[in-house]
C-alpha cells in the first residue's frame, strides 16, 4: 500500500533522485556553478500542529519532523507540501553549514505535494544555486541518483538506482499526475529532495511503497513541477484540469457487440457523464476514441513512447485549452467531435482540508463540525467503527465521493463524545453520526445549522441523524445555551466555535 499522506511526513517522507550510474562526482561538477548538485540540496526543520479531527477546537501535539529540499530559480526552495503543511516554523540548513535560516511557505498544492519555500535572508542564495531541470521525461532503465537527508544521520545521502516505471496516477482522490518509478534505497525524511539524471534533476522525490516491497519509490516528474510553478507564477496555483466523467474499458467482446462496434474502433466507454444538463457534450455509451489527435485503445492508454504507456487523461493537462479539451467520440455509430469542459476543480460533499483547519461550533454537551477527507480517513483506522458506519448506512460511507447538491452541501456531524454534562444523560454516543435535521429543518452545511440553532425559538432542540436505528436527541433550548459557558469553562476551550462559525452565531446575538 502507498503509504502517502499529506498529515504524516515521517511516514511518507522518502528520498528519491537519479544520475548516471558511477558518474556522482561529474554531475555535481555540473549541475550547479559554484558547489554542484550537493551544494543546492538543503535540508528542512518543521515543526507542525495538525488538525485534531475530533477534537477541531484544538490542535494536535507539535512536532518536529525533517525533510528535504532542492534551491530553484527565484531564490526559492522546492520541496513536498506534506512536508511543509502545517508547519509553525520551518528552517533551512545547506548541506555542510551549521547555520539554519528561516523560511515560509510562499505557495502549497497539497493535490500533487509540491511546495515552494521563501527564505528570510536570501543572501542564503549567493552560495547556492539552483539546479538545472531536465526538459524532458526520462527513458526506461535511466540510472538515477538519489540526493537528500533521510533518517539515521545528519549529513547528506545520495543512493543509486534506475528508472523502472512511468505513470499516470491518482495522487489523492481527485488529483492525478505523473509518476516515476525507481528501485533507489528511500528512507523517511527524504521527502522534497531532488532526482537527478544526466547531471539535470529529474523529479522531487515524495513516497515509497510499504509493506514487504523492496526498493519501490516514487518521484514527482519535472512536468508536475513545471505546471505547478506557472500556476504558482500567475498568483494562485488552482490546480490541474481533469476529466471527472467516470468511463469504463472497451474490452468485452459482450460490451463491443451491444454497441454494434466494428474491430475498427477503440475507445473507452462513458458510463456517467460527469455533467447531467442537456448540452453536456459526453451521454452514456459514447464511445471516446480519440484526445485531441492521439488514439486512445481499448483500456483507455496511449502510447507515450515504446516503453511508456499512459492512462489518456495524461494528455488532458497538454491538450487543454481555454478549459476544454477536444475529443473524438462514436455516438450511436456516428463519429464527431466535441469539447469537453474539464475543470481543476471537483466539488465533493466531503472535501479535503487543502491546509486549513476544520470549522467547529460546540452547542450544550454536542460539537459540530464539517466531515472532511481526514475526518474520514482517521475514522476508517478503526475497522470496527468503518463496519457500524456501513452497518447504519451512514453518509460518511454512502455518500463518499458525492459533490454538493443545493439540498446538502456539506456533511455536518458530531466530531466527538458528549462533554460531561446532565444535559446528554442517558443518550449512547453520537460521535460520528452525521446530522440530518434540526427541530424538521434538513441541515444543509455547518453554517446553516450554526443560524439554525441562533434563531431557535421553540421550548426544545429536537436533533436528528441521518442513518438507519439510533436516537433522536432533545434538549431544553434554554438549558442548552446556559451550559454552553460552563461546559468550555470545564474543558478549557477557549472559543466556542471556529471564527467563521462565531461570526454567523453573533450577526443576531444568541438567543
Amino acid at each position: 500500500m502507498l503509504r502517502f499522506t499529506r498529515y504524516a511526513c515521517l511516514v511518507a517522507g522518502v528520498l528519491l533522485a537519479a544520475a548516471w550510474a558511477g558518474n556522482a562526482q561529474a554531475a555535481d561538477s555540473a549541475a550547479a556553478p559554484g558547489g554542484g548538485i550537493e551544494n543546492s540540496v538543503v535540508k528542512i526543520f518543521a515543526t507542525v500542529r495538525y488538525p485534531d479531527p475530533f477534537r477541531p477546537w484544538t490542535k494536535q501535539t507539535p512536532r518536529d519532523i525533517t525533510a528535504s529540499g532542492v534551491v530553484i530559480e527565484g531564490n526559492r526552495i522546492l520541496t513536498n507540501a506534506h512536508a511543509v503543511l502545517y508547519a509553525s516554523d520551518i528552517q533551512v540548513q545547506a548541506s555542510k553549514e551549521g547555520d539554519k535560516v528561516s523560511a515560509t511557505v510562499a505557495a502549497v498544492a497539497p493535490g500533487i505535494d509540491l511546495a515552494v519555500l521563501k527564505l528570510d535572508d536570501p543572501s542564503f542564495f549567493r552560495k547556492h544555486s539552483p539546479l538545472a531541470r531536465a526538459s524532458t521525461l526520462p527513458q526506461i532503465k535511466d540510472p538515477v541518483l538519489v540526493y537528500g537527508f533521510p533518517e539515521g544521520g545528519d549529513s547528506l545521502s545520495i543512493t543509486k538506482g534506475i528508472v523502472s516505471r512511468i505513470e499516470f496516477v491518482p495522487f489523492n482522490f481527485s488529483t492525478s499526475g505523473l509518476r516515476i518509478q525507481i528501485d533507489a534505497a528511500i528512507n523517511p525524511g527524504n521527502s522534497g529532495g531532488p532526482a537527478i539524471a544526466g547531471n539535470q534533476m529529474i523529479g522531487l522525490a515524495f513516497s515509497r511503497l510499504g509493506g514487504d516491497a523492496q526498493n519501490i519509490g516514487y518521484i514527482i516528474p519535472n512536468e508536475e513541477i513545471e505546471l505547478f510553478l506557472r500556476g504558482v507564477a500567475s498568483g494562485h496555483y488552482a490546480g490541474k484540469p481533469a476529466i471527472y466523467d467516470e468511463l469504463q474499458t472497451l474490452e468485452n467482446p459482450a460490451l463491443r457487440s451491444f454497441l454494434k462496434l466494428d474491430s475498427s474502433v477503440t475507445g473507452v466507454v462513458v458510463h456517467q457523464p460527469f455533467g447531467s444538463d442537456p448540452g453536456y457534450p459526453l451521454k452514456q455509451w459514447d464511445i471516446i476514441t480519440r484526445i485531441a489527435d492521439t488514439p486512445i485503445d481499448d483500456q483507455g492508454m496511449i502510447s507515450l513512447n515504446p516503453d511508456v504507456r499512459l492512462s489518456f487523461r495524461y494528455l488532458v493537462q497538454k491538450v487543454v485549452k481555454d478549459g476544454k479539451v477536444p475529443l473524438t467520440i462514436v455516438r450511436e455509430g456516428k463519429t464527431m467531435r466535441v469539447e469537453l469542459p474539464v475543470s481543476s476543480d471537483r466539488p465533493l460533499l466531503i472535501p479535503d482540508l487543502e491546509g486549513d483547519y476544520p470549522p467547529y461550533f460546540i452547542y450544550g454537551p454536542l460539537v459540530f463540525s464539517k466531515a472532511t477527507s481526514g475526518f474520514v480517513a482517521a475514522m476508517s483506522n478503526n475497522a470496527r467503527l468503518l463496519d457500524t458506519l456501513s452497518a447504519i448506512r451512514s453518509p460518511l460511507v454512502t455518500q463518499r465521493a458525492d459533490p454538493p447538491t443545493a439540498d446538502r452541501q456539506e456533511l455536518v456531524v458530531v466530531a466527538s463524545p458528549f462533554f460531561p454534562n446532565k444535559l446528554a444523560e442517558g443518550y449512547s454516543s453520537h460521535a460520528g453520526l452525521v446530522v440530518s435535521s434540526v427541530n424538521g429543518t434538513r441541515v444543509r452545511s455547518l453554517a446553516q445549522l450554526v443560524a439554525l440553532l441562533r434563531d431557535l425559538q421553540d421550548e426544545f432542540v429536537v436533533i436528528d441523524f441521518d442513518n438507519r436505528g439510533g436516537e433522536t436527541l432533545v434538549f431544553p433550548r434554554k438549558d442548552m445555551a446556559a451550559a454552553t459557558d460552563e461546559i468550555l469553562t470545564d474543558n478549557g476551550v477557549r472559543a466556542q466555535g471556529s471564527p467563521d462559525m462565531m461570526a454567523i452565531w453573533q450577526a443576531k446575538g444568541a438567543k
